[in-house]
């Protein structure tokens, strides 16, 4: 363990104004035993060296703070969550009790501590989450909903500090991963602000020039742009004070990103982007006691306002977006318009209230205030769906979903009884059935919808009204995997899959079995594995299913076992001690060591007993040279076997040249290093390059994982050199491969 962290005097500083905004934030009001526990838990974990610096030099009690800060100004969450970030960084498993930290604080501190000191692990040695941390990176987060705001926060945090840092690399790749992973997690979440500030700081790092750009355009075209605005709004003012509303009226640049954004989509320069700017209205109403009628009240005056609006300039009906009848999952609430404003311009104008913008500013955390810590309801489910995903997909296929479910808009339709469900855009009628019910997803046939028939892979629009249509006989298939979108329902069918692969395993096997030992045949589950690749199965799955169908000839199956596995045999015997079969003593040749003799490998001299080297494990077609041992047999070496020079150096005595004549008549034992990116397949890959080739056997693979690359040695038998290196190019284009290489 390093020393105690050291502040400097600007990092001092610092941390002092920020606990100063802290201590004053009226949502938060720390007591004074809380703040003894802060400071007693950051001096104790100083004291055993658990503050570090991170990967950029970063100060992890400043970080702390300014993500605390972060959280309290900008998401709004309460004391529980500033504790939480507060003490994470603390967090060493011998270091931080779980009971004694819930007698201390809370339970709720604990949980989200234990959460973010989760994650806090899996980046403790790179600032980017790969592949194979991404599920408990995930299962993390759906712990608790605070988790995923502070790391948000944080993130955002890391965004700010790091562009005049020296480690670019990083830099370059945290930048990547906040714009394709917190950036839309912020939007999911409704946290707009922050999501628009990850945005533009990506693109700061990654797209530089044109970053700037679009800035300086910006502040070029500020004076004209704060004018059109004013002369837009003033006659809106004029109306409404006059119509005896209570607002407050704002003009919103649009973000950096999503100009550049729409600079790409329309293939266009940035002096052809139009809507640069939207226009927000947020009225104050005042509060009542029933809640449905201030709802109710809100949307009223809203659509009064659009009202007034769309009389003075002329709207663009498919730029409406009614988010009041129906808000987003992450409770998002508005009234979108588009009007032709002076000058021919298309202003989009937004319409809320003062409740809805709050939670349009802090998203999900703003709901907690609202209706108690209670988590939001669509995002429970969303969670949940994750969750699920988690538990029945591999680590790819969670993070493309997850992906996926991030970026997707929404659609809404009706069960027939008129009840509302949401789903993304894109979804069919097979993930409306598997929302209802796990059961009538996998029974579903079709649907009825609008009082029409269509099939399950239907796609659903939003207003349909739909009615599943179910049948016994019905089973989920693999193809039904491509017909859903939904993450939900990819898990459902997954699991059912598995179930009925499972059956139909032990089905098969049982059948095997049987016809084996009625031909009194041993069944080794390795020659079997072995079979199944040779026949052309990926998956041990699909042969088990063919046997089940009758695809397969049970009696062809068990001939090719026995054919395999004398095969087997015969190479285990040949791998011995081998007599002069297969060498002559051919003179004449010229030689550079102690004897002029050249042992030729053939079958038609006896009465020499050798071995092929296991240093360096020859091969027909290797430049090779006999050693005679102490015992009188000679070890057949490759020239460049790693022992050469010393026997040569030490023994040049006993040494005699040999080569190489006819044809190889076995099969040799190889081993390879293959070093490549820990991509998940890259396994199945190299084994399937392998088994295509009939008179290449795989012996064994071992496999070793570290730092996102795997180094890994694949034993093999060949015939000879011709055939290794043709494997040899084969395996070196297998994506990710970085190098293959005999031992």
């Amino acid at each position: 363990m390093d020393g105690k962290l050291i502040f400097t005097q600007e990092e001092r500083l610092e941390s002092y104004n920020i606990i100063r905004m802290l201590l004053a934030a009226t949502n938060i009001r720390l007591e004074k035993d809380e703040r003894e526990i802060i400071v007693s838990h950051f001096r104790e974990a100083n004291d055993k060296g658990l503050l570090q610096r991170d990967a950029f030099g970063f100060n992890p009690v400043l970080t702390s703070l300014q993500t605390a800060l972060i959280v309290t100004q900008q998401i709004g969450l309460g004391k529980d969550s500033i504790i939480a970030t507060l003490l994470y960084n603390t967090v060493e498993q011998d270091y931080f009790d779980k009971a004694e930290c819930d007698i201390i604080i809370n339970e709720d501190v604990t949980r989200i501590i234990h959460g973010l000191s989760n994650i806090k692990q899996l980046y403790s040695k790179n600032p980017v989450i790969e592949s194979e941390n991404f599920r408990n990176l995930l299962l993390s987060f759906v712990e608790d909903m605070r988790v995923v705001l502070i790391i948000i926060s944080e993130r955002v945090n890391l965004m700010r500090h790091i562009r005049d840092n020296a480690n670019t690399d990083a830099r370059k790749k945290v930048s990547e991963e906040a714009s394709y992973l917190y950036a839309p997690l912020a939007h999911k979440l409704g946290l707009y602000q922050l999501k628009s500030e990850l945005e533009d700081l990506s693109l700061k790092y990654l797209e530089h020039d044109a970053y700037y750009m679009i800035k300086e355009k910006l502040n070029e075209t500020k004076k004209s742009r704060d004018q059109y605005i004013d002369s837009f709004i003033y006659p809106i003012k004029q109306e409404l004070a006059s119509a005896g509303f209570d607002f407050q009226i704002k003009g919103r640049t649009k973000s950096i990103h999503s100009i550049w954004q729409k600079m790409k989509k329309q293939h266009c320069d940035f002096n052809a982007i139009f809507d640069l700017f939207a226009i927000r209205i947020i009225l104050k109403v005042d509060e009542a006691d029933d809640e449905k009628k201030f709802h109710a009240l809100e949307k009223k005056q809203c659509w009064q306002v659009f009202s007034i609006i769309t009389d003075m300039y002329q709207p663009n009906p498919k730029r409406l977006r009614d988010w009041l009848s129906m808000p987003k999952t992450n409770g998002y609430e508005s009234l979108h318009i588009t009007v032709l404003g002076p000058q021919s311009k298309w202003v989009e104008v937004q319409i809320r209230t003062e409740r809805m913008d709050e939670v349009a500013e802090k998203g999900v955390a703003a709901h907690w205030r609202y209706k108690g810590l209670k988590r939001e309801g669509g995002l429970d489910e969303w969670l949940g769906s994750i969750r699920s995903a988690i538990e029945n997909s591999n680590d790819l296929e969670v993070m493309d979903e997850f992906k996926m479910n991030l970026y997707e808009d929404e659609i809404y339709v009706f069960s027939p009884k008129g009840d509302l469900f949401k789903l993304p855009k894109g979804a069919t009628v097979l993930d409306f059935a598997y929302s209802i019910h796990t059961a009538v997803g996998n029974t579903c046939t079709g649907a009825r919808i609008n009082n029409k028939i269509v099939n399950f892979r239907h796609v659903l629009q939003s207003g349909d009204q739909i009615e599943i249509i179910t049948s016994s006989k019905q089973n989920p298939k693999h193809d039904w995997l491509s017909y859903v979108i939904t993450s939900h329902a990819k898990s459902k069918i997954r699991a059912a899959l598995r179930d009925s692969q499972a059956k139909e395993s032990l089905m098969a096997k049982e059948m095997l079995e049987r016809r084996f030992k009625n031909r009194k045949i041993e069944l080794e589950e390795s020659i079997m594995n072995q079979l199944v690749k040779k026949m052309g199965y990926k998956q041990a799955s699909d042969f088990y299913h063919d046997i089940v169908i009758g695809a397969v000839d049970l009696t062809d199956i068990i001939e090719r076992y026995e054919e395999l596995r004398n095969q087997y045999k015969a190479l285990d015997s040949a791998q011995q001690s081998r007599s002069a079969e297969e060498f002559n003593l051919d003179v004449g040749v010229h030689a550079d060591c102690a004897y002029d003799d050249v042992l030729v490998i053939d079958k038609n001299v006896k009465g020499i007993d050798y071995q092929l080297a296991r240093c360096c494990n020859p091969i027909y077609g290797d430049d090779v040279f006999g050693f005679v041992t102490v015992n009188g047999g000679i070890k057949i070496h490759r020239k460049d076997c790693k022992n050469a020079p010393e026997m040569r150096r030490r023994f040049g005595y006993r040494i005699v040249r040999a080569q190489w004549s006819g044809k190889g008549v076995y099969q040799y034992c190889i081993s390879l290093r293959v070093i490549g990116n820990d991509d998940i397949g890259i396994v199945s890959n190299i084994t399937s390059i392998i088994s295509k080739d009939e008179k290449i056997l795989t012996r064994s693979i071992n496999i070793d994982s570290h730092d996102g690359l795997f180094k890994g040695v694949v034993t093999v038998n060949v015939d000879d050199t011709k055939r290794l290196e043709r494997l040899i190019k084969k395996l070196k284009t297998v994506k990710g491969i970085k190098s293959v290489e005999r031992i």
